[in-house]
């Protein structure tokens, strides 16, 4: 059996040349790669592939590189208003993050469910808590593109115009997914992306804000580098003096280097590439695994960005759990994860939320105990795929009810 590992980057020559340009530059820190970095993935994000002919004209997509996913919820929440004694609403199918950011500044979290067949938030379950919101306390809704595959946006929209909130679209999985609303992470108020070393572009660790709101990304600059109104960049090759600035706000430490924004660069060229080779391995995983009654294949949509393939088991047609079956491909060589464990079951959310518990999330609850993550990466060979299917199907076989 060929060992498969669960993921590895898609790097080349490229990258590590520029950042050895980096490197031989001196300027390490946030300059002027991270801002080539920025004005490349906003001419990126602009428009879709399937509106590139008639499309209505948008705002420009404006684009901030920071240190992760999580910082620039940070930003987007604090930007958007999220504060002591207000609320937003995000999903318990996520990680941490999503909703760790809001608690940072001071704000509560309400939970709404995941759709009964897919991953993603459920608009029905958003808008019974906008309903009960008599006090108005929520600024924000929080969808997560999970895995890659875009929440309802057109459904979300609607019910923030009709409630005056805000949409952040964590979108941590969703680089370059699209619908006919736009890119993911462009058709709300703000995207964030991620490009940990797992994610379907990297920089290693960072992340990007997407917003076509002027006011919002001046905020989100300004507090990304401690509330300070000059960037490092723009104080030592200004002819101002390089040591005058002002402290406008009590900010943060969240911006992205030059290095890692070299690396970027060169994965952003490649974007296209990497997600046609990720959805033909997709499709091939389908293909094979349709036709079995013990298994259930993830979603699709055309603009899926397929950052993982969530493969979900039938529990009644196998003798053996989730966590068995994921041991099992572990022992074949075949590398497993888990996306995710709701948030109710962690100590904290236990605690922090008031009757945040299973029963109240069925579908989160279904889909995370039934559910494995399998390798899904572009450089995976026939080989790797063959061997992923192999060991997937003769399980299933061995344990078939």
């Amino acid at each position: 059996m060929t060992d498969v590992p669960f993921f590895k980057p898609s790097l080349s020559a490229a990258e590590t040349a520029r950042v050895c340009d980096v490197l031989r530059s001196g300027w390490l820190t946030t300059g002027a790669e991270t801002l080539a970095f920025e004005r490349q993935f906003s001419a990126f994000m602009q428009t879709p592939p399937e509106q590139k002919n008639g499309a209505p004209k948008q705002e420009a997509v404006i684009s901030l590189a920071v240190n992760s996913n999580t910082s620039g919820l940070l930003l987007a929440y604090e930007a958007c208003g999220i504060c002591r004694g207000s609320a937003l609403i995000t999903t318990p199918y996520t990680f941490v993050s999503t909703a760790t950011s809001a608690v940072h500044l001071g704000a509560d979290v309400l939970f709404a469910d995941i759709e009964k067949d897919s991953y993603n938030i459920d608009p029905d379950a958003v808008e019974q808590l906008l309903k009960a919101d008599t006090a108005h306390r929520i600024k924000a809704i929080v969808p997560v593109h999970v895995a890659g595959n875009p929440c309802d946006m057109a459904r979300l929209c609607t019910l923030a115009q009709t409630y005056r909130v805000r949409i952040i679209e964590d979108a941590a999985h969703a680089f370059p997914a699209y619908t006919p609303g736009g890119y993911a992470g462009t058709i709300g108020d703000v995207g964030v992306f991620s490009f940990y070393a797992t994610k379907t572009i990297t920089t290693g660790e960072g992340g990007m804000i997407c917003t076509r709101d002027a006011a919002l990304a001046r905020r989100m600059a300004c507090m990304r580098m401690h509330g300070m109104d000059r960037t490092t960049w723009d104080r030592y090759t200004s002819p101002r003096a390089s040591w005058e600035y002002d402290i406008v706000a009590p900010g943060f430490k969240c911006n992205l280097p030059d290095v890692l924004a070299a690396i970027g660069c060169e994965q952003l060229k490649k974007a296209p590439t990497l997600l046609a080779k990720r959805k033909a391995i997709a499709e091939h995983y389908t293909r094979a695994f349709q036709p079995l009654d013990f298994l259930t294949v993830p979603p699709d949509s055309p603009g899926n960005a397929w950052h993982l393939y969530l493969l979900r088991i039938v529990p009644e047609k196998l003798t053996i759990t989730r966590n068995a079956f994921a041991a099992e491909l572990q022992k074949s060589g075949i590398g497993v994860s888990l996306h995710f464990i709701p948030l109710f079951h962690f100590t904290y959310w236990k605690t922090a939320v008031h009757n945040f518990d299973a029963v109240h999330f069925p579908h989160a609850e279904r889909q995370s105990a039934t559910t494995i993550s399998i390798p899904l990466w572009p450089d995976m060979t026939e080989d790797m795929v063959s061997a992923v299917i192999t060991a997937v199907t003769e399980i299933g076989a061995r344990f078939h009810v």
